[in-house]
């Protein structure tokens, strides 16, 4: 069959589900995955043909893509930053927005190096609810100097994670621990980053089947009635485990940006700063402590 005629199959039977522009990003993704052809193939062969054998596996994604089914998890892959890493039913789907937030980590961490934070100093930063391990793997990726601990409560979660670092050829440390009990670590860190669990019940009316249907509710949702309820330990946490001078960057709810970042002033955090994400919503938080609390 021609190349072309499998595409218009594609937006024939996905068109009335997802945006035109989605269905091309998908076609794309996939012929890429499956057939290693790049996306400009039809610019250059229009007349491209593939066999039965190479169009089976895009007619079996097509039949995941009309259930809704996440094209990551079809291909078992998505990619983060300069990174390529396995997702599947475990763990949540890497997203631009928190890709962000590790620029703007990496953006402190170089302006630190000539002071506190990379300096004779080990330097170790945590990442709570590490989930795939895209944070913390980008963050050791980019320097692996620092020692770079990743924790999460689910330990199938934890094996994709261990698996992605071992895929990437990078170190982390991982801890399988529930952060809504845990009071320390026996390491000071410098930094602390999360990207919880925060979308209220009340907002799953306004997000996609792909995602609801999909993707791991636990590392996802939150009661209604108490969604800052991760940010709360994580703040207790933090306040126990970073060294003086020590950052807290959090991803976070765009609605209740204002009430995270409350909480952060409560527990005494300064230089306190909310960060936009590329849409324009309000999606990243930063918080100091300057008094130690670390007690070994």
């Amino acid at each position: 069959m021609l190349l072309k005629e499998i595409k218009n199959i594609f937006h024939k039977e996905l068109d009335v589900l997802y945006p035109q522009e989605e269905v091309d990003s998908f076609f794309y993704l996939l012929i890429e995955h499956h057939l290693g052809l790049e996306r400009f193939v039809l610019a250059l062969q229009p007349n491209f043909i593939v066999s039965k054998q190479e169009e089976q596996p895009l007619f079996e994604a097509l039949s995941e893509l009309r259930l809704q089914t996440p094209v990551q998890y079809i291909m078992g892959k998505a990619h983060f930053m300069d990174l390529e890493l396995t997702v599947n039913k475990h763990v949540l789907i890497p997203r631009p927005e928190t890709e962000e937030l590790v620029r703007w980590i990496l953006t402190d961490c170089h302006a630190e190096r000539s002071r506190s934070i990379g300096g004779n100093q080990s330097t170790t930063i945590l990442d709570i609810g590490t989930g795939s391990g895209c944070i913390a793997l980008a963050l050791a990726k980019n320097y692996p100097e620092v020692q770079v601990y990743a924790l999460d409560v689910s330990a199938r979660a934890l094996e994709v994670a261990q698996r992605n670092a071992e895929q990437n050829k990078v170190v982390v440390n991982f801890i399988k621990a529930d952060i809504l009990t845990l009071d320390t670590l026996d390491v000071p860190f410098d930094i602390i980053v999360s990207n919880p669990p925060y979308v209220r019940e009340l907002e799953k009316k306004e997000m996609k089947a792909n995602v609801t249907d999909y993707e791991p509710k636990e590392a996802l949702f939150v009661p209604d009635n108490d969604p800052l309820l991760f940010y709360k330990s994580i703040v207790r946490f933090a306040k126990n485990s970073l060294k003086e001078g020590g950052s807290l960057y959090f991803e976070v709810n765009q609605y209740l940006a204002q009430e995270t970042k409350q909480l952060l002033e409560d527990q005494n955090f300064t230089d306190i700063e909310v960060r936009k994400d590329l849409f324009g919503n309000d999606r990243m938080l930063k918080g100091k402590i300057l008094d130690i609390r670390f007690k070994k």
